[in-house]
């Protein structure tokens, strides 16, 4: 997590000496005069928290607020507002632009300086979180309660650029209305995935749960004639020993495989003698098992 902390600030008097003050603390500081500059600057740099005055010229801080939560790249940034205007309805504004805190001016230096520490440390815990699922390699994208995403995980990433290649959207609009659908529904983690066309290409969207005013979803390939190649290259199987694996687990006895696969019955059981083995059990059941797992953790 960074130490960097982005002062947005009209105010030359209150970004020299809040930004000193700020330094003096132990942070890297980063300065922007308006809005826009720290939408910028927030987008080169990525912080680990900006303080942001609300009432400037041009683009408000609100406004700039908003548009770094809009970004995937920044959406994770926690934004502390400062500002004089204390009305019930400015502090909603803030909070609905994506704000964490809401800091009135005149600041009280130590106040402010103990609610960043709470905020890094927040955005730390919430980073690493993150950092967890992007090692378990998953497709994972969460999303506010509107269905706005919040971020994504590298795989996630990789698969919506995939199926939309240039585009400059956190997901495509066939996403999001899938986003919305589930999070209207009442829906549990178990509940099957709703399948959406993506140009040429189907996407399953899965609910996967709530947690900490985000909304999970998993991301996946409807895996439909691949389930062979799945259990070949994540079991380091053979072509027809992961075919052999794939109709034990859907249940298939080996005179149905025999069949099927149009090899012996003796060839079958020879197959999964060497499942077995590889797979380090000593029975169908457990086999199969295995097998269902690794196909339910990828479709």
């Amino acid at each position: 997590m960074s130490d960097l902390i982005l002062l947005v600030d009209d105010d030359p008097d209150t970004r020299d000496w809040l930004g000193l003050a700020l330094e003096q603390a132990g942070y890297e500081v980063a300065l922007a005069a308006d809005g826009a500059e720290g939408v910028a600057v927030a987008d080169a740099r990525r912080p680990g928290l900006v303080l942001m005055d609300a009432a400037m010229p041009g683009l408000s801080g609100f406004q700039a607020c908003s548009q770094i939560k809009a970004a995937p790249q920044t959406a994770h940034i926690p934004v502390v507002f400062m500002t004089g205007l204390s009305a019930t309805e400015h502090v909603v504004e803030g909070f609905r632009a994506g704000g964490v805190d809401y800091v009135t001016k005149p600041v009280v230096l130590d106040e402010l300086l103990a609610r960043i520490r709470v905020h890094l440390a927040n955005a730390q815990m919430s980073i690493s979180a993150r950092a967890a699922l992007d090692v378990s390699g998953r497709a994972l994208l969460a999303s506010d309660d509107e269905g706005k995403v919040l971020w994504r995980t590298p795989q996630a990433v990789k698969l919506l650029d995939e199926l939309t290649p240039g585009a400059t959207e956190a997901a495509p609009p066939e996403v999001l209305s899938v986003l919305r659908a589930l999070l209207a529904e009442p829906r549990d983690a178990n509940a099957p995935p709703l399948v959406v066309q993506v140009g040429a290409r189907r996407l399953q969207v899965a609910f996967a749960g709530r947690a900490a005013g985000e909304a999970y979803f998993r991301l996946s390939l409807p895996l439909e004639g691949r389930e062979e190649a799945l259990l070949r290259d994540y079991l380091k199987l053979t072509a027809r020993e992961a075919d052999v694996l794939l109709w034990i687990s859907r249940g298939k006895s080996n005179r149905d495989i025999s069949e099927i696969l149009n090899i012996s019955a003796r060839t079958v059981n020879k197959h999964l003698e060497q499942v077995f083995t590889k797979l380090g059990v000593e029975n169908r059941a457990a086999a199969a098992a295995i097998a269902t797992r690794i196909v339910i953790a990828h479709g």
